[in-house]
């Protein structure tokens, strides 16, 4: 645990908790410091969410983006308390988010540009209703992107994920995106390049 590393923040999915990605904590590069975080909202029997998903069948997968917003402030002002608690590196920080917890992640880094370096964005898509109305692009033009996503994902579908790559040209952010043959997870391959990827940028 070196002084003044670079910290990584970690939003696991919905139903899910706080445990869920730490099995990816002792692959990834030692010097990290890894904060993994519980999302607000309980829910039964057990797990936690960002905000609610009503799976409605009139509206479909329907988002409370008030709720999402709400959470996207609460992981704003949780970089900074981790700055000022931990011996952190408050210019190197980058945010893990899977599925519900990338979503999360992209308006996080949209929102709060300046609290954030990188995200590692898996099996998520970019809600626009949580973005910014107004984006300067030399705000987030020092942001850095892996985006993956299961081209057979029942979850989120890929086509969803397809769209992120425009959103992020249009303001000229750094990305990569890629897909692997797998579901709603993380395939070892993906775990692999995004490991390499992270290695490069701390």
């Amino acid at each position: 645990m070196s002084h003044n590393a670079p910290l990584l923040i970690m939003c696991h999915g919905y139903g899910s908790d706080e445990n869920d990605l730490f099995s990816f904590a002792s692959e990834l590069p030692e010097e990290l410091f890894i904060i993994s975080l519980k999302a607000p909202y309980a829910m039964q029997p057990y797990g936690n969410a960002w905000y609610a998903i009503n799976f409605d069948a009139e509206k479909g997968k329907w988002s409370d983006d008030e709720q999402a917003m709400s959470s996207v402030n609460l992981i704003g002002e949780f970089i900074d308390y981790a700055c000022n608690t931990y011996n952190v590196n408050a210019d190197n920080i980058t945010l893990l988010g899977f599925s519900q917890g990338t979503i999360l992640s992209y308006a996080v880094a949209f929102n709060y540009p300046n609290k954030v370096n990188n995200v590692i964005a898996l099996s998520g898509y970019v809600n626009e209703a949580l973005l910014p109305e107004n984006i300067d692009k030399s705000d987030v033009s020092h942001l850095n992107f892996f985006c993956s996503h299961g081209s057979v994902d029942q979850v989120i579908p890929v086509d969803w994920a397809r769209q992120v790559p425009k959103i992020l040209e249009k303001f000229e952010v750094k990305h990569v995106y890629s897909e692997y043959p797998v579901g709603h997870g993380v395939a070892p391959q993906n775990f692999y390049d995004l490991k390499s990827w992270l290695e490069k940028l701390i």
